[in-house]
């Protein structure tokens, strides 16, 4: 594993996906005191796949495990920086780059091209199997097989939801406003409300009362297959947040909500047994 020893505000800024820019002033970037972070790459389906990882320094482990799934925008600085505050709290997280075989999202600086041409030609199948081979490395680097964890925001939240329908090993999964029905297509042929039945892990939803691309009246769809399945399953909606309210380096972020959300998803990872 490649490690980083220091991250500069210049780096930082040069590391998210242009398609963000400009950032916004309420920007946040942790530190690496005390824990190691690095780039590395998983074997999976016959390709090295890329991943940032972050874990505590203190201490050999073996830590609990949390795959933290991207946005629409790839592994940025963003994703990186929330895979360091997870460390912080003990964990080792790590984020694998989910659609580096169909190309690189920094090299698109619209998001309706970089949704058009990259995002869309990702198959749920590859992207749920790359999880699984995220899951099996990190226990072999460190992380304890036995708590393993999710959690992924707009696109990632979406993918959390499919993923605790996936993996029967997995403890808990926390979802930031994640779509939840959709058009089905070849390489989406299933959308969170058509798993309602088959989760087998807890699942936080966590959504904005304001999200224009996801409807109150979606949330509902899905808190109602929710109790018709009869899941352990819990959606929380900020009446004032929009979406992506957690991405601290958007005009869109809400610094209540967001703290709210990450004391929840932290409480809901405990509660079930990851930490």
């Amino acid at each position: 594993m490649k490690t980083e020893q220091q991250i500069t505000l210049k780096q930082a800024k040069g590391g998210f996906t242009p398609a963000v820019a400009p950032l916004a002033t309420s920007t946040i970037l942790t530190d690496v005191q005390d824990i190691h972070v690095g780039e590395t790459t998983i074997p999976s389906q016959g390709d090295d796949l890329p991943a940032y990882i972050a874990k505590p320094a203190h201490h050999q482990g073996p830590f609990p495990i949390v795959l933290v799934v991207q946005e629409i925008f790839g592994v940025h600085e963003h994703i990186q920086d929330l895979c360091r505050r997870l460390a912080k709290q003990g964990y080792l997280a790590i984020a694998p780059e989910l659609y580096f075989r169909q190309g690189d999202a920094r090299e698109y600086s619209e998001i309706s091209e970089l949704m058009q041409k990259l995002v869309s030609k990702v198959p749920d199948s590859q992207v749920l199997a790359d999880l699984d081979h995220a899951a099996h490395w990190a226990t072999r680097h460190g992380g304890d097989a036995s708590k393993l964890a999710i959690t992924g925001f707009c696109w990632g939240g979406r993918i959390t939801w499919l993923y605790a329908a996936h993996n029967p090993q997995l403890k808990a999964a926390v979802a930031w406003y994640g779509k939840l029905v959709g058009e089905k297509t070849l390489n989406s042929p299933k959308h969170p409300v058509d798993i309602a039945t088959d989760l087998s892990a807890p699942v936080l939803g966590l959504y904005g009362g304001q999200d224009g691309s996801i409807p109150q009246e979606t949330v509902e769809t899905m808190r109602q297959a929710i109790r018709a399945a009869n899941a352990d399953a819990e959606i929380v909606v900020y009446p004032e947040a929009g979406h992506a309210f957690h991405a601290d380096y958007r005009p869109s972020y809400d610094a209540e909500a967001s703290t709210d959300g990450w004391q929840r998803m932290l409480a809901w990872f405990s509660q079930h047994g990851v930490k």
